[in-house]
């Protein structure tokens, strides 16, 4: 009974209805943000808002009943889980902003579809790397924001007063958002040589350590990418394997049917 659940679970023809149905449901929720559109389609929103519910908590029982305990022991399961969990929480008195998560169910797009949990994967392999570049990222924008804050706090207290101040705007330029007619080139009317500190700060920002952070992603996804490979190549062999078994019983069983027929002539 199991082994037949798992197996239409698992189908494609399954996984595109589910699909279906998280793209339905996040058209609905968008829907559902319209004033107009729920003052003449309320009712039919709402209603097949609650449907869809129904229809992840029956998708969920059932994955459930055919994992067993192991459902629980998979972490994009636990992500489904959870996120179903907070749409069934009655959405009234102090739980009301739990309405609002229900766009979260969408998010089981990304444990349903294999490249979508690919890119997450290397995103979360990339964390490691990530948090040295942050921390590297970190001590270059307390020393350029101490050095802001010296050199340009006086004059220009609202963009460098303050260490805090100094690294917004020197976070602003690393984003290359106005910075040089918004920031840079009003503090050169009053600092001529003042770019011989920025465009040093653009280069080991915007254009280095942010680039790092591609390479790092990048990386990890490659590595994803290469173990979704290593998987789908053990599977084929293990499948292979259990081909190959098959073939061999069944050339015993027919050598075994042609030494009883051989027999039975002699």
């Amino acid at each position: 009974m199991r082994a037949k659940l798992r197996s239409i679970i698992e189908s494609r023809q399954w996984e595109f209805t589910i699909i279906s149905i998280i793209a339905l449901n996040a058209i609905v929720l968008g829907l559902d943000t319209s004033q107009m559109l729920i003052a003449q389609y309320g009712h039919i929103l709402r209603f097949l808002d609650e449907a869809i519910l129904v229809i992840f908590v029956v998708e969920l029982t059932l994955r459930i009943i055919a994992f067993g305990p192991g459902f629980f022991r998979g972490p994009w399961n636990l992500f489904d889980f959870f996120i179903i969990t907070i749409a069934v929480i009655p959405a009234t008195g102090p739980a009301t902003i739990l309405r609002s998560l229900r766009i979260l169910r969408i998010l089981r797009l990304i444990s349903v579809v294999p490249s979508l949990r690919s890119v997450i994967g290397g995103l979360i392999l990339a964390l490691p790397g990530m948090g040295s570049i942050v921390l590297l990222m970190a001590l270059v924008f307390y020393v350029f924001s101490v050095m802001a804050t010296r050199l340009y706090g006086l004059v220009f207290p609202e963009w460098f007063g303050s260490i805090g101040a100094s690294a917004y705007s020197l976070f602003q330029i690393m984003t290359l958002e106005s910075w040089s007619m918004g920031i840079v080139r009003p503090v050169m009317e009053v600092f001529p040589n003042a770019w011989l500190f920025f465009i040093p700060f653009i280069l080991c920002t915007a254009f280095t350590v942010l680039n790092l952070f591609i390479g790092i992603i990048v990386a990890a996804m490659q590595q994803e990418h290469d173990k979704d490979i290593e998987q789908d190549r053990i599977n084929v062999h293990e499948e292979t394997k259990v081909v190959l078994k098959e073939l061999k019983e069944l050339k015993l069983d027919l050598m075994d049917e042609l030494e009883r027929q051989r027999k039975a002539r002699d």
